[in-house]
Formats: C-alpha cells, structure tokens, sequence
C-alpha cells in the first residue's frame, strides 16, 4: 500500500499553529473527521490519547507520528500538519515537533497503521525529504514530494511481512547488564510489551544475576527472523552465525524498544558473521556495535563479574568494623590495636579474614574477565595474573583494568602468530603456548611498562583525596552523587560506583557513602513526586511509583529509568539535581560507608548515619518538587 493512497487533501494543514501537544492532536484529529475516515471522532480519540499516555509518539529530529488503532475507524487514513513555529510534543531530544503525521488504522487484523508507520518512519530520516514536506507551497506538492519518495523506496517494508501478518515474524532477544539486577528484566519487558503491541512474536532470554532464563534453542535460533542483542556484558553470539542480528545497548531495549522491533520487523538489520566476529556491513542498517560500546563492554564484563566479590566481601569487612566498634572502647586501647581494628575481637577477626580473602579476588577478577571478553577462555589465566600483580603493587584498580585490557589484545597477538605454527603445534597453543608467554609477556608489561606510571597517578589521587579540604571534598561529593543519577546504571552511572569501590580499597569511605547516596535519591524522589503531584503521572506510573521506595532504599537506581525514559527532559535534570545535593551534604557531613553496596540496609556501618538519611531526605525532596512542579499535568 502506499502513503498517498491513505491522504485525502482536506486532511493537509500547512499552516498548523496550535500552542499545545493536546490541540495540536485535536487539531490532527479533526483533520482526519474531514476526510471521512471516522466512524466516532469521540471513541478515536481516546485510543489516540491514550497511546500518547504510553510514551510520547514524538520521534526526535521536529517530527511526530501520533496513531491510533480503533473500531471508530471507518477506513485506514492519514493526516498531516506542518506546525512552523513548531510545538512542545515531549519527544525523547526534547524538540519541538513542526512536522505531525496521524495515522487511522480500523481494528483488523491487517495491521495496515504499522505498514505504513514503519515506511514514515523510514523515510523521515532523509532529511531532505522531512524538509521538503515542512517547505511545501501547496497541498499539492506536500503529496507529490510523498509520492515520489514512495516510489523511490517502494522496497523499504521488508517483503518478509507476507499479507501484512506481522504475526508471521518470529523475533528473539537477548538482553544482560553489568549487574544483572534490572536493567537485564526492564529491558526485556520494554521489547515484549512492543512486540506484543506489534503482534509480533517474541522470545527474550535474560542473563541476569540469578543465571540464564528463558534460554534460546537451536530451533527457535533457526526459524527467527531477526535477533536483538540489547546487553552490556558479553552474550555468547557463535549460535546467531548467518542470522540478522541488531546489537544495541540494555538501554536501548528499554528506551528506544519501539524502533527496535520495528527495525527487526521491516528486516533492517545486519547479518551476524560468528566466524570473524564482525557483521556483514549493511547500507541500509546503522552500525551500532561500535568501538566504544565494545570496550564499555569487555570493561562492564569484568566489573559484572567482580561485584560479588566486592559486595560480599565488603559488607562482610564492614560487618567486622561495626563488631569492633560495638565491643572495643576505642579512647582505651593502644595505637598498636588501633591500627588492627576490625581484627581486635575473635568474631570481627573472623568476619575481617573471610570478607578480606573476597575482596582479595576483587582485582584478579576484574582484570580476568576483562580479558576473557576480549579473547575468549585463553585471556582468563593472563588477565589474572596481571590483575593480581596490579593488587600486589602500587596501580591498584586502575592497573588493573589496564591488565585486563593488554592481557585481552596480548592473546589475539599470540593467536595470529601461533596460526602460523604447524597444526600439531598449534593445537596444543591453548593449554601451553598461550598461557606460558601471554603470563610471562603480561608479567614483564606490569613490572616494567604499567606499574611505575600507574602506580605513581594511583598513589598521587590517594594522597590528593586524602589531603582534600573541605570544600574540595564536598564538591567531589557532588559531582560523584550527580554522576550516579545522569544514566542510571549506564557508563557514568558505572563509572562513579568503580571509583566509590576502588576507594573502599583504598581506604577512602566518604566516597562510597556520597556515590551511593546520589543513586538512592532518583526512585525515593519518583516515588515522592507520584504522592504528591497525582495529576502529573498517567495511572500506571501511579501505580508503579511507591515500588520506587524500596528500590531507591535497596540502591536499586534502576527503578527511576521507565520514568526518566518517558519524560527525559524534566526527569535526569531534576534526578541530577537532587543526588548531587544529597552526595555534597553527605560529604559535608563527613558521612562514611564502608560497604559497597545495601542502600538502607548497611547503616549499621554507615558514619554519621543519622545525618546520611538527612542528606538523602533532602536530595529526595528536592527533587521530588521540583520534578513535580515542572512536569506538566496529565491530559
């Protein structure tokens, strides 16, 4: 079908000027009753405002493609309008929208609104073609520059979707974050929600914390149309050899869900080649798998893999802190016990040896699984090695991603000139070769090459936090708090919690107790604002807000995302605002935390705790207000 065959010229406005998202679909909306598509203005426009409540239909760049699907509509139909001085539509880049299409679709099971939905779609990223539209004299011309990019791209809906049953497109995902906790679930509820609204069918595995769920088969692999791979940390690809295969970000699948399954629908994806590791390089897809998204993942691998020992080994130290404290009257003792606090009591002695021998893995472990990433099993035994000589000496953790990056490219060194070796040489290159001169190699780069610089940045940023005043460190504590909430689990999220336990290691535990108190403020803030600004939420954001409490209070940052993606403009500011208040008050209120991780949980070893639930009340309220007053009411 093509476009042109769904305008009708009475259904054109080229000089739209509405002062409102609500008149502006209004203003569409009547448009459409001109063309005689409507059975009931009335009934169609609830299914249209009622799509608008689910997530903004503004797709970025000045453009909006509003739509319903409905019984109130007589016969599928489209309506334009060119807005020149544009109109807040609350799309995700926060652009005013001056180019609006809505679509008509009656309720059938043709899906003819997500044909024609996927070719706007498609053709509104030539930017030509949108500025054509928006500079269009006459109604006219707005058909024919449509008309014409039709037919220049008749191709663009893929010729899989046989009689528009997109029901016979059989999509599988896989999604996996860092952590495991909630990116990985959110993810995979955002991409079936849009499949399920697509009629699409859809299978997602999840690599979460808890293992592998929901695993894909041989025969599902082999019957699917399209694969998306939305994850941070590393998925075993071999199995999607010769399948098209569309990599993004766990973020993507929670935020940019919608396209995604389009993409995977009209078949705009490149062909995974398992053999070179690299994509079969397709004009027509964006190649998303890009230099820094694969080294944020080899780096989130080895951090994925580390937190457990951090988390669990930390709280266990810091459990042995808070037994010496309760039992020992620290005024009383020598300098001597004072020195071996936390080992001074049988039972902290025990906690401080067992939490102690966790974190010890903490290094070798990150550095390993970083390096696996990158070469696969032979990388593990070099990367350890190397993040152990990073613990043993002065680089620390900062060695230690450096080990794991050099181990990682030192065995695709190694395998390119093993290769050349004869066949019954090479096969042993695994279990001798490999291991014998990637330690030996990774063990001189560390003693000669990484620890003397490294060691020498790492040892100057210990004792220029140590020696910090207090204006310094409060503004340390405000820069770390806002990173916590700028991404909410993605690379800046990430980054400050590294430094907050690579501190922990160091000594420094005001750092950790502001990182985690700037990714506690987002959802305890939501879920204040759902409270008390009601008429600012649609009913399912409602519904779901108070659940933030315990989120926020678990340090669970994850949960303010769905918010944040819906309203991105007013949410990350306000989040932004809040965690950098409440990590500059927990610096300046000389707030510690000795564990890694618990949120509410861990204040037992928490410093001055009293006045850490002050700094985060007020980083909550702060941002729960101001979200809650600039946010605009609910149609």
């Amino acid at each position: 079908m093509r476009i042109t065959d769904l305008i009708d010229k009475r259904s054109i406005d080229l000089n739209a000027a509405p002062k409102s998202k609500t008149e502006a679909l209004n203003m569409a909306i009547a448009l459409m009753e001109k063309s005689g598509n409507l059975n009931n203005a009335a009934e169609y426009r609830k299914k249209v405002f009622a799509r608008e409540e689910e997530g903004s239909t503004g797709i970025g760049e000045g453009i909006a493609i509003p739509h319903g699907k409905s019984d109130a509509v007589k016969k599928a139909g489209l309506s334009a309008m060119v807005v020149k001085g544009g109109v807040d539509f609350d799309s995700l880049d926060g652009e005013p929208v001056s180019l609006i299409f809505l679509i008509a679709a009656p309720n059938t099971k043709d899906n003819v609104h997500l044909d024609v939905l996927s070719k706007l779609s498609v053709l509104m990223m030539d930017e030509e073609f949108s500025n054509g539209l928006r500079n269009a004299k006459s109604v006219e011309e707005f058909i024919s520059i449509i008309d014409k990019a039709d037919s220049e791209k008749e191709g663009i809906v893929s010729s899989e979707i046989k009689n528009n049953n997109i029901s016979d497109i059989k999509i599988l995902a896989v999604t996996s974050c860092p952590t495991g906790i909630a990116h990985t679930y959110m993810a995979a509820e955002g991409l079936t929600k849009a499949a399920a609204a697509r009629n699409a069918s859809i299978k997602v595995e999840t690599r979460g914390s808890s293992g592998v769920k929901n695993v894909l088969t041989d025969k599902e692999i082999a019957e699917a149309s399209c694969i998306i791979v939305a994850a941070d940390a590393k998925v075993p690809m071999d199995r999607f050899d010769g399948k098209k295969v569309i990599q993004c970000q766990v973020s993507d699948g929670i935020n940019k869900a919608e396209s995604l399954i389009d993409r995977a629908i009209s078949g705009n994806a490149s062909v995974y080649k398992a053999k070179s590791g690299e994509k079969e390089k397709n004009n027509t897809a964006k190649n998303s798998d890009s230099v820094g998204h694969r080294i944020y993942t080899q780096l989130m691998n080895g951090v994925s893999h580390m937190l457990p020992f951090v988390v669990g080994g930390g709280i266990l130290i810091a459990i042995a802190f808070l037994i010496d404290g309760l039992a020992v009257d620290m005024n009383s003792i020598s300098e001597e016990m004072r020195a071996n606090f936390g080992t001074i009591t049988p039972a902290a002695a025990l906690f401080k040896s067992i939490g102690g021998a966790a974190f010890g893995f903490m290094l070798p472990i990150l550095a390993g699984y970083i390096a696996m990433a990158i070469a696969d099993r032979p990388g593990l035994a070099v990367g350890f090695v190397g993040g152990c000589l990073a613990a043993n000496g002065s680089s620390g953790f900062l060695g230690a991603i450096a080990a794991g990056f050099i181990a990682g490219y030192l065995i695709l060194f190694l395998r390119k000139i093993f290769d050349k070796l004869p066949s019954s040489i090479e096969r042993i290159s695994p279990v001798l070769l490999y291991p014998l001169f990637g330690i030996l190699l990774i063990g001189l780069i560390m003693n000669y090459v990484i620890e003397p610089p490294v060691g020498w940045l790492n040892t100057m940023l210990n004792t220029g936090l140590n020696s910090m005043g207090s204006a310094s460190r409060i503004l340390l504590g405000v820069i770390v708090g806002g990173m916590m909430a700028i991404d909410m689990g993605g690379p800046f999220n990430k980054a400050a919690y590294i430094f907050g336990t690579a501190s922990i290691a160091e000594g420094n535990y005001d750092i950790m107790a502001a990182v985690m108190i700037g990714g506690m403020v987002p959802p305890c803030a939501i879920a204040l604002s759902t409270l008390l600004f009601k008429n600012k939420f649609t009913e399912e954001e409602r519904k779901s807000g108070p659940t933030n409490f315990i989120m926020g209070l678990a340090f669970i940052t994850e949960g303010a995302i769905p918010f944040a993606a819906s309203d991105p403009r007013r949410v990350l500011p306000t989040c932004i605002l809040g965690s950098a208040i409440a990590g500059g008050l927990s610096m300046a209120f000389n707030c510690t935390l000795m564990a890694p991780h618990g949120g509410i949980f861990v204040v037992p070893v928490m410093g001055n705790a009293l006045m850490y639930l002050l700094a985060l009340v007020i980083g909550t309220v702060v941002t729960a207000i101001t979200l809650g007053l600039w946010k605009k009411k609910v149609s």
